[in-house]
């Protein structure tokens, strides 16, 4: 099943699953069936080094509000960290190769 687009709705939740608010690094977001995912910039860690991988959340809402479905880098080869349920589901890659089509820099994989 195709991704559907999903704009800036008025009805997005007004905070990311970290607690944050959702405007802070939103860069798009899809849906498939029930659950509208949310793709966001969290930007490098801040531990000191200049060239650390960027990192990105990606939240979903089937309904019950947004939780965290995934975390990855723009490392090449980092693996993203899927939570909970998440692990190894079947919808994985599709999850990111939807999230990564949001950056044009990355583009799927």
């Amino acid at each position: 099943m195709p991704a559907l687009p999903s704009e800036e709705p008025g009805d997005r939740p007004s905070h990311r699953s970290d607690g944050q608010p959702a405007k802070y690094g939103y860069l798009g977001g899809f849906t498939r069936y029930a659950a509208r995912f949310s793709v966001y910039e969290l930007g490098p860690s801040l531990n000191g080094f200049p060239d650390f991988p960027n990192r990105f959340l990606v939240d979903v809402d089937d309904g019950v509000g947004p939780r965290e479905c995934c975390r990855f880098t723009d490392a090449a080869d980092d693996e993203p960290v899927w939570n909970g349920a998440w692990n190894g589901d079947d919808w994985c890659p599709w999850i990111l190769d939807q999230s990564r089509a949001l950056m044009p820099d990355l583009g799927p994989a």
